[in-house]
């Protein structure tokens, strides 16, 4: 997928490193976020983006945000709404891998990501015990719902808009567990937004 539509779609989701003493090695954190409207939702019914907003200071936070990030993981949903908004003929210049967890998409027309089927959490465990960079959770509230349930996210971090969308795709769905949260970060925008990270207490 293209770095440029990564970085317009799902700006903005954290920076941080984990250290374990017992292991004695870097671990991969999953990092869940992007960016939401102030009432919590990802894009419009439609899937559209188009209230987002951008400046420098935002494009700063991008740039050390994303640099920690070599793999994205995302629904179906989220998926097809990143395509739809990709530029024409665009190319996969974000040397980042993308996997997307679908029971529906057939695997050999989507060449620029690896499809899963099952076994999110399974899937997702085995990523994190691999050598690489942390890993980027983009929307996709029901996905995230599957994997909080798993105890597989380590981080959530939104840029928060100044704009009640009323309705659209939301960024949490309802789950079975209670996740408790530790303020890392919150940093106001000049344009009005508010980042916010936090990491989940395990």
């Amino acid at each position: 997928m293209p770095s440029s539509l990564i970085k317009k779609v799902f700006p903005v989701v954290g920076f941080e490193l984990q250290y374990s003493p017992l292991w004695k090695v870097i671990m991969r954190k999953v990092v869940y976020g992007g960016a939401c409207s102030l009432d919590g939702y990802l894009a419009r019914e439609d899937g559209s983006v188009d209230w987002l907003m951008f400046n420098d200071e935002v494009a700063e936070l991008m740039k050390d945000s994303w640099s920690r990030f070599d793999t994205i993981l995302m629904g179906r949903k989220t998926y097809e709404i990143a395509m739809a908004n990709a530029p024409a003929g665009a190319a996969d210049d974000s040397g980042i891998g993308t996997y997307v967890f679908s029971t529906t998409l057939d695997p050999s027309e989507h060449k620029g990501a690896t499809i899963v089927a099952n076994r999110a959490a399974e899937f997702v465990r085995s990523l994190k015990a691999k050598e690489g960079k942390d890993i980027s959770l983009m929307g996709g509230g029901v996905l995230a719902a599957t994997l909080f349930e798993a105890g597989v996210i380590d981080e959530i971090g939104f840029n928060i808009h100044p704009i009640l969308l009323g309705d659209g795709i939301p960024s949490f769905v309802k789950t079975a567990t209670q996740t408790d949260l530790e303020l890392v970060d919150c940093k106001p925008l000049k344009n009005g937004c508010v980042y916010v990270l936090y990491n989940v207490k395990q």
